[in-house]
């Protein structure tokens, strides 16, 4: 195929591309780099720098192109109560653009990577695709509005279309913002350097922790998958791990005796949040092959910035 994907100079959408070059497909990439590196792309990957929003450079983009993989969007739970508006101009107007795009150029399928934190607190777990929503920050509300434009339009242009709910995926490459930084790389970060790891609320609070390999794979699947037009479906890991256990894991892993800390006073979002996969399954044959153990110890052998730093020792000097 030749495929766009919006956002594809970050985490997610570097390592697609990586994927898809390797499959045989033909890639292009547009992403404005606000959270990107082009540096991760494959060489063999067309990279333009540009606004999703732009639709003249889309049209560009978009010519004879069979699939879009939608990734561009501002990401962050914590920044999105203080800039609201930034995250429905990006996310929810950069959707319409590329649907109105997508319907001027002709391309027919895309998908659009949702968001596990459109269900937040829930009655029961682990959560499926027929639950209420019940956002709790702009940046659930904005990726609700996307997938509700994408699924509108999409009948409407004649454009085939699906959602994939990704829940907190991590894995190699994954960035550390100085604040609001992802859990994973942020407590192996401090484990290995001797800090201590920061836990909000009292660490019984669950979430689904997903491989990063796994999700390309959800990806890949639902963008050739037939009979899934306008469907909703989850990709986690399936496997409901609380915030605590995270931690005893990490410092098992690394062999390092943690320092842990507690702010009870910040709440650590929702109390439980897992996915159900069976749609999953049964609509793209979706199986997760990397559990939280397995990838943890994947993400310290493949990412640079964990493995431990060679020192070399200086020889005495000779004597005159």
């Amino acid at each position: 195929m030749r495929v766009l994907i919006t956002g594809g100079a970050g985490f997610l959408g570097s390592a697609l591309a990586h994927r898809l070059v390797a499959d045989g497909h033909h890639v292009r990439v547009l992403d404005d780099l606000s959270a990107g590196n082009p540096e991760r792309l494959p060489p063999e990957a067309l990279f333009t720098r540009g606004d999703v929003r732009d639709r003249p450079k889309l049209w560009t983009l978009l010519q004879g192109v069979q699939c879009v993989f939608h990734l561009a969007a501002r990401v962050s739970v914590a920044e999105s109560v203080a800039y609201p508006r930034e995250y429905n101009d990006v996310n929810v107007g950069g959707t319409v653009a590329l649907m109105e795009a997508m319907r001027d150029v002709g391309v027919h399928r895309v998908v659009l990577a949702s968001s596990g934190t459109v269900y937040g607190d829930q009655p029961r777990q682990p959560v499926d695709e027929t639950m209420r929503p019940n956002p709790l920050a702009p940046y659930a509300v904005s990726k609700i509005a996307a997938e509700y434009y994408v699924f509108t339009l999409g009948r409407l242009y004649d454009i085939e279309t699906v959602a994939l709910r990704i829940f907190n995926a991590y894995g190699p490459g994954q960035p550390i913002p100085p604040v609001h930084a992802p859990v994973i790389p942020q407590f192996l970060r401090q484990a290995l350097n001797g800090g201590s790891l920061v836990v909000f609320g009292d660490g019984t609070q669950t979430r689904d922790f997903v491989y990063i390999d796994d999700v390309v794979e959800a990806l890949i699947s639902a963008a050739m998958a037939p009979d899934v037009d306008r469907q909703i479906i989850n990709v986690g890991s399936g496997e409901e791990v609380s915030i605590n256990t995270l931690v005893r894991m990490i410092g098992k892993i690394t062999g390092r005796r943690l320092s842990v800390l507690y702010n009870e006073k910040q709440s650590g979002g929702v109390s439980r949040l897992v996915a159900n996969l069976e749609k999953a399954r049964v609509l793209l044959g979706y199986q997760p092959r990397v559990d939280l153990q397995k990838g943890l110890q994947k993400l310290l052998a493949e990412d640079d910035r964990f493995r431990p730093k060679q020192v070399t020792e200086t020889p005495p000097n000779e004597p005159t």
